[in-house]
C-alpha cells in the first residue's frame, strides 16, 4: 500500500517486535520499512532499536513508531520498558529453530503479561524464514495452534523472499484500527502533537519585532 507523507497522518501506533536472538526480527523490519529482499542476517540488536514508518490501511494515514528488541537475555530488563503503551506486538519465532517457538509460551508471552500496560493491545505471531523450507522444524499447524491459544493474528513470513514481510504489519495496524480504545489513543497523539506544532508556531511568530 502506499506510503503516507511524513506531514501528515490521522494515527500514531507504537508497535513492538520481540522474540529470540536471530529469529529475523531486524531482518522483517528493515524488509518492510526500505521495501527491500534481505539477502544476510542483520547485526543482533543491541538493547533496543526503532524506525518509523508511514502507510495508509483501511482509509487511515497512519504513523507506525517500530520498536526492535533485543532478544538475548541479558538485555531484558533494558526492553522491559517499551512495552508500556505499545498498541500492537509482534512475536517472531524461526520456522527452523524449535527453542524459538518453545521460548513464546514460555518466556516472551510471560513478558508481556508482565510488562505491558494496554489490556486492548493487539498481539501477532509470525513465523519466519520460511524460505528455508527444508529446514522447517515448526509446522504452520503449531504455529496456528499456538497463536489460538492466546488470541494472537498469525503469519508466516520470509524476510529474505518479502514474502507476507508488509501484510504483517498491514494485518496488524488494521485489526489496531478496529478496536476503539487504541484508535482513539493513536489519535490523540496526532491531536498532542498537531496542537504543540501550533503552539510552537504561534510561539516563534509572536516572538519577532513588528
Amino acid at each position: 500500500m502506499a506510503s503516507s507523507p511524513a506531514s501528515s497522518y490521522d494515527c500514531s501506533f507504537k508497535v513492538l517486535l520481540i522474540g529470540d536472538s536471530a529469529v529475523g526480527k531486524s531482518s522483517l523490519l528493515v524488509s518492510f520499512v526500505s521495501a527491500a529482499h534481505i539477502d544476510e542476517d542483520i547485526t543482533p540488536t543491541i538493547g533496543v532499536d526503532f524506525k518509523i514508518k508511514f502507510l495508509t490501511v483501511g482509509g487511515k494515514k497512519l504513523k507506525l513508531t517500530i520498536w526492535d528488541t533485543a532478544g538475548q537475555e541479558r538485555f531484558r530488563t533494558i526492553t522491559s520498558s517499551y512495552y508500556r503503551g505499545a498498541h500492537g506486538i509482534i512475536l517472531v519465532y524461526d520456522v527452523t529453530k524449535r527453542e524459538s517457538f518453545t521460548n513464546l509460551a514460555d518466556v516472551w508471552t510471560k513478558e508481556i503479561e508482565m510488562h505491558s500496560t494496554n489490556k486492548d493491545c493487539v498481539k501477532m505471531l509470525v513465523g519466519n524464514k520460511v524460505d528455508k523450507d527444508e529446514d522447517r522444524v515448526v509446522t504452520r499447524e503449531e504455529g496456528l495452534a499456538l497463536a489460538q491459544e492466546y488470541g494472537c493474528l498469525f503469519l508466516e513470513s520470509s524476510a529474505k523472499t518479502r514474502e507476507n514481510v508488509e501484510k504483517c504489519f498491514e494485518e496488524l495496524a488494521l485489526k489496531i484500527l478496529e478496536v476503539p480504545s487504541l484508535l482513539e489513543e493513536g489519535s490523540s497523539v496526532v491531536k498532542r502533537n498537531t496542537l504543540k506544532q501550533k503552539q510552537e508556531n504561534a510561539n516563534q511568530s509572536g516572538g519577532c519585532c513588528q
